[in-house]
């Protein structure tokens, strides 16, 4: 269990992998500016001393085996007990003296998530142009999927309601977890916001495990994968609309040698656009069918999320005087 900051539960959620250069910083910066709070550090199978020195640092230490940060998010959400949890990655490149403002804007505004949009001054190997570029690229396309989004989805510094924890059904792997979190907020239209937080370079000794090449790729699978599931009359419709293009444009030529000579010599060619329009068909009635199991269980989910406790009562006093308030009032 978590401390009480004036009978506020906080947790600060930290998940490593290889990190020993960087986690004594981290945790020390999070448990100066959040001194009520529990740091819980879940080792990913370092290979390093990652799990001495956050213990050291005066860390709550736990492991989770199955391999990538998605895995880790599902292990820390299911296992801690908070009424705000406070995520971040375990190697000191954000910014531990926003958390409080960031707190402080979740309960003030009853929000169910606020994200860190990440800052960076200088190029660094955590921040390169790179990665900007595409984070910028895949905030566009699920802003063009889903309506709406952030303008950092990848950034790891993410505060949130007990809610937002507990309905969240977290089933990334890796590094695609940033995106399935920003997508359960937007698919359930849930009350989030987003500040503007620095983002520094690794201390020294301290290597990014980010691949641009292949966690993009899983990235990008992923908000496909979403966007099957979550918009499926867009999908398959889409699918059966290019079908049926192809159908009509290859049938076109048919009907004109059948008005001109009341013949359809090319039988092979007129059987595949029939065939062509029927798969069509069947796609469209497919993405209207899974439309409604998809409205379902969103709904399921909708009850589910409300069934949980929001932040609306911590909003009336509790924060009053709390050292997230002095400091965001500072």
């Amino acid at each position: 269990m978590s401390n009480d900051l004036n009978g506020i539960r906080i947790a600060v959620l930290l998940p490593c992998y290889n990190e020993e250069a960087a986690i004594a910083q981290t945790v020390a910066a999070f448990r100066a500016a959040l001194p009520g709070a529990t740091v819980y550090v879940y080792d990913n199978n370092s290979r390093d001393r990652t799990r001495e020195v956050a213990a050291a640092a005066g860390a709550v230490v736990r492991t989770e085996k199955m391999q990538g940060k998605g895995h880790v998010v599902r292990r820390m959400f299911a296992d801690v007990e908070a009424d705000i949890y406070v995520m971040a990655d375990g190697d000191a490149t954000y910014d531990a003296s926003a958390a409080p403002a960031l707190v402080a804007k979740l309960i003030d505004e009853q929000l169910d998530m606020v994200v860190g949009a990440r800052e960076s001054e200088v190029e660094s190997e955590s921040y390169r142009p790179g990665h900007v570029l595409g984070n910028k690229l895949f905030t566009g396309i699920l802003a063009s999927l889903f309506g709406r989004t952030f303008t950092d989805i990848f950034s790891g510094y993410r505060i949130f309601s007990r809610r937002f924890a507990k309905s969240f059904p977290a089933l990334a792997r890796g590094f695609e977890t940033e995106t399935e979190i920003s997508v359960h907020a937007l698919e359930l239209a849930m009350p989030v916001g987003e500040v503007v937080t620095a983002y520094g370079a690794r201390p020294e000794g301290s290597q990014s495990k980010l691949s641009t090449y292949r966690d993009g790729w899983r990235i990008l699978k992923t908000i496909l994968h979403l966007f099957r599931i979550e918009r499926p009359v867009l999908f398959y419709g889409g699918f059966g609309l290019f079908l049926a293009a192809i159908a009509v444009a290859i049938s076109v030529p048919l009907a004109i040698t059948y008005v001109q000579t009341g013949l359809v010599p090319r039988f092979p060619t007129a059987i595949l656009a029939t065939g062509l329009m029927i798969v069509a068909f069947m796609s469209f009635m497919c993405g209207l069918i899974l439309d409604t199991v998809v409205r379902g269980r969103r709904e399921v989910r909708r009850l589910h999320y409300l069934a949980l406790p929001g932040v609306a009562d911590l909003a009336t006093g509790a924060l009053a005087e709390s050292p997230a308030r002095a400091k965001l009032q500072a």
